[in-house]
């Protein structure tokens, strides 16, 4: 498939960073470390480079880095990255000081303050947190210094993960009200195939995540992360569909990307955003929160909510999965898969009382409440259902 195909095309890609743009730059393990698993002190030093260049023209930036297993592996006598969750975490332990320090030793030759901000899941998932940690961005940014931010992996589990820094990044994006997400990683951006299939292209400009339909995004990451292009795609449909225009570019092009305001059309891949910026409870609901359930629904309700944007009413409510109470946060399921996630007016076990109701022929309690409201309601974009 040609990008012609597709549908985009490299001029109607913006040319320049908005005026006074925030931003956050994501970078991989792979972009951050030398093939021996150390830390890449040159790459570190250029990406140092070009942030104090981007404040000085009067961009606020946060940096979302990862790279603390990496980091830590050295010291450790590890040659490669663990697949034991207790390794993992004690090569994080070690390895996040090693990180934040050279970040800071180098942000302050170029006059840069820097603010270590290890964030769990739980930090973004329950509400009260997710509003503090809004807070203390602000405050950093107003005062100019630089957030360098990564997922606390020496207490992070399996079970409750953030799971991947792409994810991170969008999330933090949303966070600061981010203008763009800029992915670097280690491929120039996202192509129809793997680089160097034949006949593979490079996409430069992605007006909606819909027109990748059929693009293989199934490039793995490198041995030392975690990502690969998937998870960067799924960010970017995050961001974008928060209002924050998304770049997925290779490390190796960051100064030329970004070094001055104008954005070169052949560098990496630019997705537009979507929306406006969304308000941060229904971005918390869609991505953050950690749902406790699930509310299955026939066609007519699915309808109803996407298309007529309707509150989720009883008489749709098909099934319940999970012990939940009233309050919690559920993914909405439909025929076709997991459409959105929402705050629940009803416990499970009084939605599985009407049911049980309905399948016996008895007489169904008599409830008016909508199950979820419209306004505690946030659709998932597309392709991001599980």
């Amino acid at each position: 498939m040609s990008t012609q195909d597709a549908g985009y095309t490299a001029t109607t890609r913006p040319t320049a960073l908005p005026a006074g743009a925030r931003l956050v730059l994501k970078v991989g393990s792979s972009s951050l470390t030398r093939e021996d698993g150390g830390l890449n002190l040159n790459r570190i030093d250029i990406l140092t480079r070009l942030i104090a260049g981007l404040r000085r023209r009067g961009h606020d930036v946060v940096l979302v880095s990862s790279g603390a297993v990496a980091a830590g592996l050295p010291a450790l006598g590890m040659d490669e990255r663990p697949s034991e969750l207790r390794l993992l975490q004690a090569a994080a332990s070690v390895g996040q000081g090693r990180l934040v320090s050279r970040w800071q030793t180098a942000m302050s030759a170029y006059g840069q303050v820097t603010a270590q901000v290890l964030l769990t899941a739980q930090d973004v998932a329950v509400r009260r947190h997710y509003r503090t940690v809004r807070a203390t961005f602000d405050a950093l940014l107003s005062m100019g210094a630089v957030p360098v931010v990564n997922e606390n992996d020496a207490v992070a589990n399996a079970e409750f993960s953030l799971g991947d820094n792409d994810h991170l990044a969008a999330l933090v994006a949303h966070l600061v009200s981010a203008d763009v997400l800029v992915l670097f990683t280690d491929v120039d951006g996202m192509w129809t195939a793997k680089p160097g299939t034949p006949g593979a292209t490079p996409i430069r400009f992605v007006p909606d995540v819909t027109h990748l339909e059929g693009v293989n995004v199934d490039m793995r990451g490198s041995a030392l992360g975690t990502g690969g292009m998937r998870t960067k795609l799924q960010a970017a449909t995050i961001a974008c569909a928060s209002g924050t225009d998304t770049v997925i570019a290779s490390a190796d092009d960051a100064v030329r990307l970004l070094g001055t305001d104008g954005v070169p059309a052949d560098l990496g891949t630019w997705f537009s955003a979507t929306g406006p910026h969304r308000p941060s409870r229904r971005l918390w609901m869609a991505h953050a929160s950690v749902p406790e359930g699930r509310v299955l629904i026939d066609a007519g309700a699915a309808q109803a909510l996407t298309v007529g944007k309707k509150s989720l009413l009883l008489p749709g409510v098909t099934g319940v999965a999970g012990n939940f109470e009233s309050g919690a946060v559920v993914e909405v399921v439909g025929p076709d898969g997991v459409l959105a996630r929402g705050i629940c007016r009803y416990a499970s076990a009084e939605l599985d009382e009407v049911l049980q109701a309905r399948r016996s022929g008895g007489e169904v309690p008599d409830h008016v409440t909508p199950v979820v409201h419209r306004d505690d309601l946030a659709e998932l974009p597309h392709g991001l259902g599980a």
